[in-house]
């Protein structure tokens, strides 16, 4: 049996962060977001695995 698609990590919080060009709701790109219901299970589980480490990059202090 083949295990079905990840679900989309979109929670409705769909604003761009203008200097990372990430959703600051799922931290995904635009074209991340665009692509999603084209992309194949494995590319959505790769993106998926990249979440949390942009995620915590984001929250880190930027210098500036």
């Amino acid at each position: 049996m083949t295990a079905p698609d990840p679900a989309s990590p979109c929670i409705r919080v769909c604003t761009l962060d203008p200097e990372t060009n990430l959703c600051l709701g799922c931290f995904r790109t635009l074209d991340e977001i665009a692509g999603w219901s084209g992309f194949s299970r494995e590319e959505k589980w790769a993106i998926l695995r990249q979440l949390d480490a942009r995620k915590r990059a984001h929250a880190k202090p930027r210098e500036g």
